[in-house]
C-alpha cells in the first residue's frame, strides 16, 4: 500500500512553445509522407479499377440483386470483423512491417482473381471469395496507415498531412473508376485485375525503403487482448466518441443504398456499358474532390453539425433523384452532388472522430469508427439488395432516402462539436506514488482511494460533479468505480476505482490529459483541507 498527496494542478505542464523564425514546412516536404502519399493514390486508383470490375463482372455472372450487393458486403464485412484487432495490433506491433503484411496480402490476392478471371474460372462466389480477401487486406492496412501519419510529419504539419489523404482519395475516386471502366470495356475485366495487382507494387517499394526509428517506451506493450478490452472499454465509457459513432451508423446505413444500388442502376436503368458505370463513379469522385476543396472555407463559416446535417439531406436528395434520373446526363449530375455531400458527411465525421481520442488509443477509436462505418455499409448493402430482389431498385433507393431524412433526427440529440475539442494530450499532472516496495507489473487489483473533504452543504453538488467523472475513470482503465461518503464524518468523501494490475494504473498515469486536469481541478476546489486530497494504493494480499 501506498499513501500520498494529489499533485498540484501545474505538475506535468508542458513549457510555453518556441518562436519560430519560419513558417511550418508543408507535409509533401517530408521525403517519405510524399513518397507514400503518391504511391497510395496509385493504390487507390487500383482498387477503384478493381470494384468496377468487380461489380460489373457480377453483373454478368449473376442477374440477382442481391449477389450484385453483395459485392459491396464482401468489400466493407472485413472492416466490420478486423478493424478493432487490427487497431489493436497497429498499436502493439512493429506498423512498417504489420502495413508490409498486409499489402502483400492485396498483392496475391488480386494476382489470383486476375490469373483466374484470365482463364475463366471465377464463379460468382470465387469473385466475392476475392473481393472479400482484398477488404481484409484494406482492413489490415487502414488503422496501421492513419496511425503512422503522425511519424511521417512534424506536429504542425499533421493537420494539412490528413487533409491531404483526403485529398488525395478523392483524387483517386475521381480516376480509378472511369480509367477502370474504360480499360474493362476495352481489354476486360482480368486487365483491370491485373493492373490492381501491380499498383500495389508502388506501397510495398516505400514502405520497404522507409527505415522507421525505433522509440524507447517507458512501458511495455500492451498484449494483443488486453489492448483489444482498452480500446472498447474507451469506445464505451468516451461520450464524445459514443457520439461520433451513433452519427456515423444513422448516415453509412442509409447512405450504402446507393452504393450497392449504382451497378445495377447504370446497366439496367440508363442501358450504360462498363465504360458508362466507371464515368457515373468518375462523376462522384470529381465531386468529392470539389468538397474537399471547399470544406476548408466552409469549416470556418459553418458549425460541424450544421455541416453534417447539410451534407446528409443532400446526400438523401441525391439518392432520391438517382432513383428517377431519366438519362445519364442527369445521373452524371447527380452523382456529382452525391459526391460533395458524401465527402462533406465523411470528413466531419473523421474529423470529430480524431478529436474523440488520444493518442495512445488513436488507432483503435478510428478502427472502431471504421468498424461502424463498414458494418453499416455491409448491412446496409445486404438489406437494399434484398428489398431491391423483392421489389425493385427505384424502391430501395427511395426507402434509404426517405430513411437518411428521418435519420436527421440524430443530429438534433447528438449534436457534433462546434469546437476544436477538448485537449486530449498528456498532461503528467498525476504524481508517482510514493512506495515501500516496488510491486509487480502484474500484482492486482489495484483499488484506488481518493480522499476529498467538503463542506456539508456542499456534499450533494460535489458528488453529482464526482459522478460525471466517473467515464474518466473508466475510460482509461478502471473496472470498477464507487464513490462513498463518510457516516461519521460529515464532508469526508472517497472516490475508489479498480484497476486490473499494477502496470494497468502506471499507464492510467500516462493516459490522463490536459482535459482531465481542468476537470480534476474542478472537484478540487471542493476540497477544504489544508492539504489537498489525499491518494492511496492497496493491493490484494498475495
Amino acid at each position: 500500500m501506498s499513501t500520498q498527496q494529489a499533485p498540484s494542478p501545474a505538475a506535468g505542464e508542458a513549457a510555453a512553445p518556441k518562436a519560430t523564425a519560419a513558417p511550418p514546412a508543408g507535409p509533401l516536404s517530408y521525403p517519405v509522407f510524399r513518397a507514400l502519399w503518391i504511391a497510395t493514390i496509385v493504390s487507390n486508383i487500383g482498387t477503384w479499377m478493381n470494384d468496377v470490375g468487380s461489380g460489373w463482372l457480377m453483373t454478368s455472372l449473376s442477374p440477382s440483386p442481391l449477389m450484385v450487393a453483395l459485392v459491396q458486403a464482401a468489400t466493407t464485412l472485413p472492416m466490420f470483423l478486423l478493424a478493432l484487432p487490427a487497431g489493436a495490433l497497429a498499436d502493439i506491433l512493429d506498423r512498417r512491417k504489420m502495413m508490409l503484411a498486409a499489402q502483400v496480402l492485396g498483392l496475391l490476392a488480386a494476382a489470383t482473381l486476375a490469373t483466374l478471371t484470365w482463364m475463366g474460372l471465377t464463379s460468382p462466389y470465387v469473385l466475392l471469395a476475392a473481393t472479400f480477401v482484398l477488404g481484409v487486406s484494406a482492413a489490415l492496412s487502414a488503422p496501421v496507415f492513419q496511425a503512422i501519419v503522425p511519424e511521417l510529419v512534424e506536429p504542425p504539419a499533421l493537420p494539412d498531412a490528413v487533409a491531404l489523404n483526403s485529398l488525395g482519395i478523392n483524387i483517386s475516386r475521381a480516376i480509378g473508376p472511369a480509367l477502370g471502366g474504360i480499360i474493362v470495356a476495352i481489354a476486360g475485366t482480368p486487365v483491370v485485375f491485373a493492373l490492381n495487382a501491380l499498383s500495389v507494387v508502388a506501397v510495398l517499394v516505400v514502405l520497404y525503403r522507409w527505415q522507421r526509428p525505433q522509440t524507447a517506451q517507458r512501458l511495455p506493450p500492451e498484449h494483443f487482448f488486453g489492448a483489444l478490452k482498452a480500446g472498447y472499454r474507451y469506445a464505451r465509457h468516451a461520450p464524445a466518441l459514443r457520439l461520433v459513432l451513433i452519427r456515423a451508423f444513422g448516415f453509412f446505413v442509409f447512405g450504402s443504398a446507393l452504393w450497392a444500388m449504382l451497378p445495377l442502376v447504370a446497366r439496367r436503368g440508363l442501358g450504360l456499358d462498363a465504360a458508362g458505370y466507371g464515368a457515373l463513379l468518375a462523376c462522384m469522385g470529381a465531386g468529392a474532390v470539389m468538397g474537399a476543396l471547399l470544406l476548408k472555407r466552409l469549416r470556418a463559416r459553418v458549425p460541424a453539425n450544421t455541416l453534417s446535417v447539410g451534407a446528409t439531406a443532400l446526400f438523401a436528395v441525391a439518392g432520391l433523384a438517382l432513383a428517377l434520373a431519366p438519362n445519364v446526363w442527369v445521373a452524371g449530375a447527380v452523382m456529382v452532388v452525391a459526391g460533395l455531400a458524401w465527402i462533406g458527411m465523411l470528413s466531419t465525421l473523421n474529423v470529430a472522430a480524431q478529436m474523440a481520442a488520444p493518442g495512445w488509443v488513436k488507432a483503435r477509436a478510428l478502427s472502431v469508427y471504421l468498424l461502424v462505418f463498414q458494418g453499416a455499409m455491409t448491412t446496409g448493402s445486404i438489406m437494399w439488395g434484398a428489398l431491391a430482389a423483392r421489389s425493385s431498385v427505384t424502391t430501395a433507393l427511395l426507402v434509404a432516402a426517405a430513411g437518411q431524412i428521418l435519420a436527421l433526427v440524430l443530429a438534433a440529440v447528438w449534436r457534433l462539436p462546434a469546437d476544436r475539442g477538448a485537449d486530449l494530450t498528456p498532461s503528467n499532472h498525476w504524481a508517482e506514488p510514493v512506495l515501500f516496495v516496488q510491486p509487480a507489473g502484474d500484482r492486482g487489483p489495484v483499488l484506488i482511494e481518493i480522499e476529498y473533504r467538503v463542506a456539508a452543504d456542499r456534499c450533494a453538488e460535489f458528488i453529482a460533479a464526482l459522478r460525471r467523472f466517473k467515464s474518466v475513470r473508466q475510460r482509461d482503465g478502471a473496472i470498477r468505480w464507487d464513490v462513498w461518503e463518510d457516516t461519521t464524518e460529515p464532508g469526508r468523501i472517497l472516490e475508489c476505482f479498480i484497476v486490473e494490475s499494477w502496470l494497468e494504473h502506471q499507464r492510467q498515469h500516462a493516459r490522463v490529459t490536459h482535459a482531465d486536469r481542468i476537470d480534476q481541478e474542478i472537484l478540487n476546489a471542493f476540497h477544504i483541507a489544508d492539504h489537498p486530497p489525499v491518494v492511496r494504493h492497496l493491493l490484494r494480499p498475495l
